[in-house]
């Protein structure tokens, strides 16, 4: 029924159903009602996995919101196509100062003032935020200067590229060797620094880096 979809990113799929939304003066959730679906349809939470993997909507639900509006599949596919992957802006901001009090929240989300802004397509973590590489302890992986997006909602697992913020105050980029009841194990991702074994109740939170500028 839509192949053009396919070609298409998940940013422009669900942008235009958030145009199609606004257009006839609903939220999306309003839409998705109208529709006769759950009003959780086409919430921001529902787009991607807990695991952070993309969720695309079905062209079930897309032809039910297009009968409830009246809008034709002609100005559905000319909200896909009017613009590239939708670009939004994240909070960043340099990694030597986000050991800093007053960046986070206790769940690791960026929260307060003194964020500047990047733009990123495609971004399905709507907490997601940026931190720029500082020095070069993190040589060969990640050089000065370098931009990294951390993911706070995905789930982390052994082999994860993570940022650990402890109890302290310091913020680390390593690797997650392994975890256990009592304690996580970090390597390093320069080899000339040691790997850091930690104790779970010296760890502010633990999220997964998802894209870096490298």
């Amino acid at each position: 029924m839509f192949p053009e979809v396919a070609m298409l990113s998940h940013a422009q799929v669900w942008a235009a159903i958030d145009a199609l939304a606004q257009k006839y003066g609903m939220s999306p959730s309003g839409l998705a009602r109208k529709a006769g679906l759950d009003a959780t349809t086409f919430n921001k939470s529902k787009r991607q996995t807990t695991d952070g993997r993309q969720r695309w909507p079905s062209t079930e639900s897309i032809a039910k919101i297009l009968e409830a509006t009246g809008a034709g599949l002609d100005e559905f596919m000319s909200a896909l196509t009017a613009r590239e992957s939708a670009k939004r802006t994240i909070p960043l901001i340099g990694m030597a100062q986000a050991g800093a009090g007053g960046f986070f929240d206790d769940g690791g989300f960026p929260t307060g003032a003194g964020w500047d802004e990047v733009a990123f397509p495609e971004m399905p973590d709507p907490n997601a935020y940026a931190l720029e590489i500082s020095g070069e302890s993190m040589l060969p992986l990640y050089r000065d200067g370098d931009v990294i997006i951390i993911s706070p909602n995905a789930s982390v697992r052994r082999g994860d590229r993570v940022v650990v913020k402890t109890t302290d105050g310091e913020v680390l980029a390593k690797e997650l060797k392994r975890r256990t009841e009592n304690l996580i194990e970090l390597k390093s991702l320069n080899p000339e620094h040691e790997d850091r074994t930690l104790p779970v109740d010296k760890i502010a939170w633990v999220a997964r880096i998802i894209w870096s500028s490298q």
